[in-house]
């Protein structure tokens, strides 16, 4: 079904993908399934909505990858345009639709990111892990030799740094170890392309470095409780970040300051991380910026804080 953009300032677009459906408010997004699968939040923008529109789509439930479609009059110079990146971290910024339609929109919502691992590490500190520079690099590195590297020994020799340094860097800032992501790279890297290509599951394993395809889905499920199945399903990848790291932080691989930060209270064993974010009335960090250690005490080097 097709609608008239300019009729609406919202639109939603769920699984099956049937129909895009307009919204009154991003806050009304069904919390179910957690975290929302496959979601896709789509911002007509308007003259005036650098306002209350603007603290509504970034403040969107975690997860839900956000499309900005806006016509030229509301880009008039860069620094709009920059803002609108850092604060709301849209999914893509598409050129103004008179129409809108699912067809029209998959492509974009299913692409591979053209700098991988730019743009999850960039997703990551607008949530809220926000790390030194260093670690930041470090992050984006793994990220990008995910591709290729299967072993936190290979991962260390590439950064040219020994594991147990590796190691300590990323547990003295409350995260994960090194090898959860470098797998985790590699499980959204094979969850984007069951999205994007025709290819089967036991030929992406393999390029991948999987012995099988079992062998994979069996790593995606114990990593993020996903399964391949649910990617010929669902599209985007935002989504399957904030399943990971829930895993994480419910595996009690996130420090507990941290796990506050992302999910309020934290999450109990088997509770949803949405489910957290909804009781709690927590959304996705409007904290950009670079800061010492991961803490509720160390300020922010640089940060900007939106009310």
């Amino acid at each position: 079904m097709r609608f008239h953009a300019k009729d609406h300032r919202f639109f939603t677009l769920f699984p099956p993908y049937g129909s895009v459906e307009p919204i009154q408010d991003p806050g009304n997004i069904p919390s179910t399934p957690r975290p929302p699968r496959g979601t896709a939040l789509l911002w007509n923008l308007q003259d005036g909505d650098w306002g209350g529109a603007f603290r509504a789509v970034r403040d969107r439930p975690a997860g839900v990858a956000l499309f900005v479609l806006p016509p030229v009059s509301q880009l008039d110079g860069i620094d709009p345009l920059l803002e609108l990146m850092e604060h709301c971290r849209p999914h893509s910024v598409l050129p103004h639709m008179e129409h809108l339609h699912p067809e029209d929109l998959l492509p974009y919502l299913k692409r591979f990111p053209v700098d991988f691992d730019l743009e999850v590490t960039d997703y990551l500190t607008w949530r809220g892990i926000e790390v030194d520079m260093e670690t930041r690099r470090l992050i984006r590195k793994v990220f990008e030799l995910s591709a290729e590297l299967r072993t936190v020994s290979g991962l260390a020799r590439s950064l040219y740094i020994s594991r147990r340094a590796l190691g300590r860097r990323f547990m003295s800032r409350g995260l994960p170890v090194p090898s959860h992501w470098l797998h985790f790279g590699r499980i959204l890297r094979a969850s984007l392309r069951l999205q994007g290509e025709g290819t089967n599951l036991s030929s992406i394993a393999y390029d991948l470095g999987y012995p099988d395809g079992f062998s994979l889905s069996n790593q995606m499920h114990r990593m993020t409780g996903l399964r391949p199945s649910l990617m010929r399903e669902c599209f985007g990848w935002e989504w399957i970040v904030e399943a990971w790291l829930f895993r994480e932080a419910e595996q009690k691989n996130l420090s507990s300051a941290l796990t506050r930060h992302l999910f309020g209270e934290g999450p109990a064993q088997g509770q949803s991380a949405l489910r957290v974010l909804k009781d709690t009335g927590t959304g996705p960090p409007s904290r950009i910026g670079v800061t010492e250690r991961i803490g509720p005490h160390r300020r922010n080097r640089r940060s900007i804080q939106n009310s």
